[in-house]
């Protein structure tokens, strides 16, 4: 029952490299996102929240026919960066990143932002009196205090990443070796005979990796909430 096959060690190490790279891209677009969603009042700022948050609702399928329409090789995006970047997403392990970046960058953003609105705003302008710049505040201030907070959010949404479904299926099919991640071989061997040891040895592993991303995420919460309240 235990005994992993080569190809699907394949699909747990692209899992893994998808998963890593999709929540490294997201990570500095959401720690941006976070702070502007929870320091900054503009107009649209519920508009965009909602944007933030509309492929945790959206059926997972509409989220990758959308990136196929607009990153595939003829889409608005994706016939640029093909054509004069040579960036192709559709069909390729990348693109499974990006299905997989979109689909868990809500919760990626979330304990970022409630983690940088718990933060006393007197000690940033303290640093503002003594003359520190708005860039040094953040980096120097804000993004420390911040740090239990951002680095929850990027466990959660590398929980999210590893098991990751329609949009990836839909954008960049199912492809062994290139775009078959966990969930879409525990799709392909189901549907297999004789599939069900296989599939239900990566069921495990799927198990393993996302209970440990999110112990490890409530974890890193519990030490943003303790550092906030003085502990």
């Amino acid at each position: 029952m235990l005994d992993i096959t080569p190809a699907e060690w394949t699909a747990i190490l692209l899992s893994l490299r998808v998963a890593v790279i999709a929540t490294l891209v997201a990570t500095p677009f959401g720690i941006a996102l976070a702070w502007l969603l929870a320091r900054k009042d503009f107009w649209g700022k519920s508009v965009l929240d909602a944007l933030v948050h509309l492929p945790l609702v959206l059926p997972p399928v509409v989220t990758g026919y959308l990136l196929l329409l607009t990153f595939g090789r003829r889409g608005l995006v994706g016939a640029f960066l093909a054509d004069y970047l040579g960036v192709v997403f559709a069909f390729r392990w990348t693109g499974a990143a990006l299905a997989c970046g979109v689909m868990s960058f809500p919760l990626l953003v979330r304990p970022m932002r409630l983690s940088i609105e718990a933060i006393d705003r007197r000690l940033e302008q303290a640093a503002e009196t003594l003359g520190a710049a708005p860039w040094k505040v953040f980096f120097t201030v804000t993004l420390p205090l911040a740090l239990p907070g951002v680095l929850a959010g990027m466990m959660l949404g590398f929980a999210k990443a590893i098991g990751e479904f329609g949009a990836t299926i839909t954008f960049v099919s199912n492809i062994p070796g290139e775009t078959q991640t966990i969930s879409s071989a525990i799709y392909s061997l189901i549907q297999t005979p004789d599939g069900d040891a296989a599939a239900g040895r990566l069921v495990i592993v799927s198990l393993v990796l996302a209970l440990g991303a999110l112990i490890v995420a409530e974890w890193f919460a519990r030490r943003a909430t303790a550092r906030l309240h003085g502990n």
